[in-house]
């Protein structure tokens, strides 16, 4: 937005210097332009064949320097270079403006005593005026904290021009940063990998592990089943091995001897023992009753 505003300020400015034909009037057009208010970039009239042709005008080749310092210089260029002309008021105030656009770009240097001396101000009341201006003119936004001496900016309009010698230096940092870029996105996609065989390994474990646990589980349901049949076969086996042995004693013994559980019926043996010797005594008291007396 601000740059289209400033291109259209520059418009009436371009097309009168086609029609200069001498030094004279392509200076004067440099200050008209470099004082009209929205006039903030002016590398297109620096290109202007008759702009250029001021470099071989001695008289007036300090204005072409002038104008190249409205494009990408500073304040303290200007006050550095010997021989530039004099700035009016409008001159030196957008001068200051366009200064302070590059200036902003190192947020740690911004302090009133750092401004007011690289501006060429005097007072703190100044810088403050200085600020608002540039505020008010969509070149900057920032806001002042008297109390820090600070001006903290948040953001700078794209408003200046860039210096010829520049373009190269910017193409070696546009070229590192990608670099940087596709690194950094080869680290990321070797991370994803690593990621996605370490999650498939960890799916087939815990299918494995689960086929196992189901093959555990079918394992103690049918074991108890095999068990009981087995128990069932051993006591039918015996059950007819005591039919075979005969009834009685005999059989009551074999049973009690040889059950399911595979254990001496102690109980069964006591019973027998008392009939043999119950049957002893009745016979002692059969032989008394028939005089066998002793």
């Amino acid at each position: 937005m601000e740059q289209t505003k400033a291109l259209s300020a520059l418009e009436p400015y371009l097309a009168l210097i086609r029609s200069a034909s001498s030094p004279a009037p392509a200076a004067h057009l440099i200050t008209l332009a470099t004082s009209a208010p929205n006039t903030y970039v002016f590398s297109e009239l620096l290109r202007t064949p008759n702009i250029q042709a001021l470099s071989s005008s001695s008289e007036y080749s300090p204005y072409l320097t002038l104008l190249k310092i409205f494009c990408y210089g500073t304040y303290a260029t200007y006050t550095s270079t010997a021989g530039l002309p004099t700035l009016s008021d409008a001159q030196l105030v957008k001068l200051r403006q366009l200064s302070l656009l590059t200036l902003a770009k190192n947020s740690a240097d911004l302090s009133y005593e750092n401004l007011t001396a690289a501006l060429g101000l005097q007072t703190p009341r100044e810088l403050e005026d200085l600020v608002i201006s540039a505020v008010y003119a969509g070149l900057v936004t920032a806001t002042l904290d008297p109390h820090n001496k600070l001006v903290v900016v948040s953001s700078v309009s794209p408003l200046r021009d860039l210096e010829p010698e520049s373009i190269p230096a910017m193409i070696n940092t546009l070229d590192e940063w990608s670099a940087r870029c596709s690194s950094t996105l080869l680290d990321l996609e070797k991370q994803m990998a690593g990621i996605k065989a370490e999650a498939l390994k960890r799916h087939k474990e815990e299918q494995e592990w689960a086929a196992e646990v189901e093959r555990l589980v079918d394992g103690k349901i049918k074991e108890p089943q095999r068990s009981e049949e087995s128990t069932g076969n051993i006591g039918g086996i015996m059950s007819g091995l005591g039919r075979r042995l005969g009834g009685g004693a005999a059989s009551k013994r074999g049973v009690g001897m040889m059950g399911v559980g595979g254990r001496a019926d102690a109980d069964d043996m006591d019973v027998d023992e008392n009939d043999e010797d119950a049957g002893e005594r009745k016979g002692l008291r059969s032989g008394k009753k028939r005089g066998f007396g002793f």
